[in-house]
C-alpha cells in the first residue's frame, strides 16, 4: 500500500470530483423544482442515512432511493465512491421490507458489484407513544469490497487492497438492529442499537450504534448523526471508527426528497471524511 504523496493524490480525484458533481445536482435540480413547500404528510422519514427512525411506508407504498458514498480514508489509502440503490415498499402499515443493491468505485483500482441485502422493519404499536420502537432485520450477501458504509460494527479499519481481490471474499452476513424514535417539541430523536453476525465465518457479534436528531424548516430539515462501532464477542482489541456527520434534508413537491451529509471521522481507524448524497422519490 503507498502511504506516500502518490497515495495522496490518488485520493483526491475521487473526493473531488464526487463532491463537486454531487453539489451540481442539488444546483440544478433546485432550480428545475422550485421553491414550493411540501406538507408534513409528504415529508417522510428524517434525513439520516445511516440511523433509523419509526418512519415506515405506508400499505402499498414504494419509495425508491439512489444514494452514494463518497470517502475521503486518509492516511494515503485511495479514495472511493459507493452508490446503492434502494427499493423500499409498504407490506402492512406495521411491516416495510427493502432490496439494496450496491456497488464500489475505487480510485485508480477498479469496480466491482459488490453485493445485496433484504431487509425488514416491523413496528409493534401503530399509535405514537413517547418512545417508538421498531424492529429491524437483514440478511446481507456482500463482499469485502462493500463500501456504503450503511452500517459501521465491530472495530477496526474497513479493508483495504485490489477490488478485485477484495471482492472475491463474499460473506453472508445477518443484522439486527432495536431502533427508538421520538418526537419532542418538532425534533426527531432517534437511536439505534446494532448487532450483526458474520454466517461464513466464526467472528462472533460484532456490536455498533447510531444516533440522531433534526429538526423540520419549511421544505428543509437539519440536524447532525452520530455512529460508530462498539467491538464485539471476540474482541481484536483494535480501534474502533466514529463518526459525527451533519444532515440536510431538503423535502421538495411530489414526495421527493433530496440528503445530503458530511461525515467526519474522529478516531484514526475512521475515514477521513464521508460525504453522502442521495436522491429518493415515491411510486404509489
Amino acid at each position: 500500500m503507498d502511504t506516500g504523496n502518490g497515495g495522496e493524490l490518488m485520493a483526491t480525484p475521487v473526493w473531488k470530483t464526487g463532491a463537486f458533481g454531487a453539489m451540481l445536482l442539488v444546483v440544478g435540480v433546485a432550480g428545475a423544482a422550485g421553491a414550493q413547500e411540501s406538507s408534513t404528510e409528504e415529508r417522510g422519514a428524517p434525513p439520516y442515512f445511516v440511523t433509523y427512525s419509526d418512519h415506515l411506508e405506508e400499505k402499498g407504498e414504494l419509495e425508491v432511493e439512489l444514494l452514494s458514498t463518497v470517502a475521503d480514508p486518509g492516511n494515503g489509502n485511495a479514495g472511493y465512491v459507493a452508490p446503492w440503490t434502494e427499493f423500499e415498499y409498504g407490506v402492512t402499515k406495521w411491516w416495510t421490507a427493502e432490496l439494496y443493491l450496491e456497488g464500489a468505485t475505487i480510485d485508480n483500482n477498479g469496480s466491482a458489484f459488490t453485493g445485496w441485502r433484504i431487509e425488514s422493519r416491523f413496528r409493534p404499536f401503530g399509535e405514537h407513544h413517547r418512545v417508538n420502537p421498531v424492529f429491524y432485520i437483514e440478511y446481507e450477501n456482500i463482499s469485502e469490497a462493500s463500501r456504503i458504509q450503511k452500517e459501521i460494527v465491530g472495530e477496526g479499519q474497513t479493508p483495504t487492497g485490489p477490488i478485485h481481490l477484495l471482492d472475491e471474499e463474499h460473506a453472508h452476513e445477518l443484522e439486527g438492529r432495536l431502533i427508538l424514535s421520538s418526537q419532542i417539541k418538532g425534533w426527531n430523536v432517534s437511536e439505534n442499537l446494532i448487532l450483526e453476525k458474520n454466517l461464513s465465518q466464526s467472528e462472533g457479534v460484532e456490536f455498533g450504534y447510531a444516533a440522531a436528531v433534526s429538526r423540520p424548516f419549511g421544505s428543509f430539515a437539519a440536524g447532525v448523526e452520530v455512529y460508530g462501532g462498539l467491538g464485539g464477542t471476540q474482541a481484536q482489541f483494535e480501534q474502533t471508527r466514529q463518526f459525527i456527520a451533519p444532515v440536510v434534508g431538503w423535502y421538495a413537491p411530489h414526495g421527493q426528497r433530496f440528503l445530503f451529509s458530511m461525515g467526519f471521522g474522529v478516531t484514526d481507524a475512521s475515514e477521513k471524511y464521508l460525504f453522502r448524497i442521495g436522491y429518493t422519490f415515491e411510486l404509489k
